[in-house]
């Protein structure tokens, strides 16, 4: 076991990727030189050279279609999008393009392409840099959309998403790149979940919480202090958005009676909405409590000196869970 941060295990996840297969490609602003401004790509021009690892024009939209491009050709680029902010640009070519060709060609062409996107806030950044909008992908059809929590995950999920078939839409929790877990890196891949498989991180009895990317550490904070209370809860890292381990999120539910649901996004509209009506749907006679959601509030992202009070932290995981037991 390897103590890894969370950016230098999606770096090693990376170059295992590269080594594996010589038509892997990573392209994106200041990917190369600079090595990422999280420097999740350091090192990976110097030793695989400038046509693998390549710096493109500040231009969204021209990196996804000529990934495009280049995985209709038989490659499997990685694309970076510098901050979450920066993939409104890139959003046509995604949703319109490398999400319908598969479907568009009856399964015929497949497009292997990894847009990976730094999001969430809790880094202090100016505007634009601090974005959740995972739900506008999870919302388009013909793309997978993953979330890591931890190095670990991040190390094999990276890997995962490369192998993968489909477009696949990689969300890293730009606050928790600098958190160390152990990796396994001879063996890490071998060992992980499937990309489509949710993950208990803690089993509990009295409530499901229900969370993912940066907000896993929140909320396994959260279920270490109700401990200490005599509450008792079960916490599940969803790392695939889509498709939803629904079964997963079902089960647990149907035990504990109890749901709440955690994101950075905004609570309206967002996948935690979604989760509550499948949930009430699927659940119905077993719930004890209405399915209750955390997250930021409907605003755009504020600046860096309020960003303590937009986002989601311990104590408000902990009220929705006080309210849920309340029922």
């Amino acid at each position: 076991m390897t103590v890894l941060t969370l950016s230098k295990a999606l770096n090693e996840g990376l170059r295992k990727a590269m080594e594996s297969d010589p038509k892997v490609l990573i392209m994106g602003e200041d990917v190369g030189k600079l090595g990422g401004v999280f420097r999740v790509t350091d090192g990976l021009q110097k030793d695989f050279g400038e046509d693998r690892v390549i710096d493109t024009p500040l231009a969204e939209s021209g990196i996804v279609g000529t990934a495009i491009g280049l995985a209709l050709r038989g490659y499997r680029p990685v694309c970076e999008i510098q901050f979450d902010g920066f993939v409104f640009p890139a959003f046509d070519q995604i949703v319109s393009q490398l999400a319908k060709m598969r479907y568009r060609s009856l399964g015929k062409v497949r497009l292997p392409v990894v847009v990976r996107i730094p999001f969430g806030g809790g880094i202090g950044a100016v505007e634009h840099h601090s974005e959740s909008p995972e739900v506008m992908f999870v919302h388009t059809g013909g793309l997978r959309v993953v979330a890591c929590g931890d190095p670990a995950d991040g190390y094999a999920m990276i890997q995962q998403a490369i192998a993968c078939d489909d477009p696949v839409i990689f969300f890293e929790p730009k606050r928790r790149y600098w958190d160390r877990t152990e990796v396994d890196l001879p063996g890490g891949l071998a060992t992980a979940l499937p990309l489509d498989r949710s993950r208990t991180l803690l089993p509990g009895t009295d409530v499901t919480v229900l969370c993912y990317g940066p907000m896993v550490r929140t909320c396994l904070e959260a279920a270490a202090a109700a401990r200490e209370d005599g509450t008792s809860i079960e916490v599940i890292d969803l790392r695939s958005l889509a498709p939803l381990d629904a079964e997963a999120i079902y089960e647990s539910v149907r035990r504990t009676g109890r749901c709440v649901v955690v994101h950075e996004a905004p609570v309206t509209a967002g996948l935690g909405a979604e989760i509550a009506a499948r949930v009430s749907q699927e659940c119905f006679y077993h719930l004890e409590a209405p399915v209750l959601r955390v997250g930021g509030f409907s605003t755009p992202y504020p600046p860096a000196r309020m960003e303590e009070h937009y986002l989601p932290d311990l104590d408000r995981v902990l009220d929705a869970v006080d309210r849920s037991l309340a029922y």
